[in-house]
Parts: C-alpha cells; sequence; structure tokens
C-alpha cells in the first residue's frame, strides 16, 4: 500500500543569545505548519489586545522574556497547560485560540 505524507518544512533560525550564537532547525508538516502558524498570530494578538509585552509576560509567568519570544517565533511549542496559562493571563477564553 502506498501512503502520502505530506512534506516537511524545516525552518531554520540563527541569532545571538547571551553573546553566543545559536542554530535551530525546526520541522513541521505542512498539514500543521499554517494551522500552528495560525494559532501563535492568535497569541500574540491576544498578548497585545491584552496591552502586554513579551517582558510583562514573561515576568507573570516567572520566566524569561525568550520564553515568550520563542513561543510566538514558533520555536517552542505551546502544550495543553501553558496554554491555560497564557489564556488566564491574557483574559481570554481557551477556544479564542482556534479560530
Amino acid at each position: 500500500m502506498l501512503r502520502y505524507e505530506s512534506p516537511i518544512y524545516i525552518v531554520t533560525y540563527h541569532g545571538i543569545f547571551y553573546n553566543r550564537i545559536y542554530h535551530a532547525n525546526i520541522a513541521m508538516t505542512s498539514k500543521y505548519r499554517v494551522k500552528y502558524q495560525k494559532f501563535i498570530n492568535q497569541l500574540r494578538e491576544a498578548r497585545l489586545e491584552a496591552g502586554l509585552t513579551q517582558v510583562d509576560v514573561g515576568k507573570k509567568l516567572k520566566k524569561p522574556q525568550a520564553y515568550v519570544s520563542k513561543i510566538e517565533r514558533g520555536e517552542r511549542r505551546v502544550d495543553v497547560v501553558e496554554l491555560e496559562e497564557l489564556a488566564k493571563l491574557y483574559k481570554q477564553p481557551l477556544n479564542y485560540f482556534t479560530k
């Protein structure tokens, strides 16, 4: 049986973090890439609507600003528990992020 697998896209990031050069590859199939991009955009929109900066969110979650930045760039995936914390902080229902 021949099975079709959707193509995998690899996103490459380069940067400097704490005076060190880093390189990250993120692989995501095209099926989920578009949906996850929309989800990330909803997260960013909710943060901005709440009038919070990445630094503010990091402080309230007791995480560094880089934590929030990586989520919004798609370098770090968000699990359900983290999403619940973010939704509460942004004063949005969970279904806001599935539009």
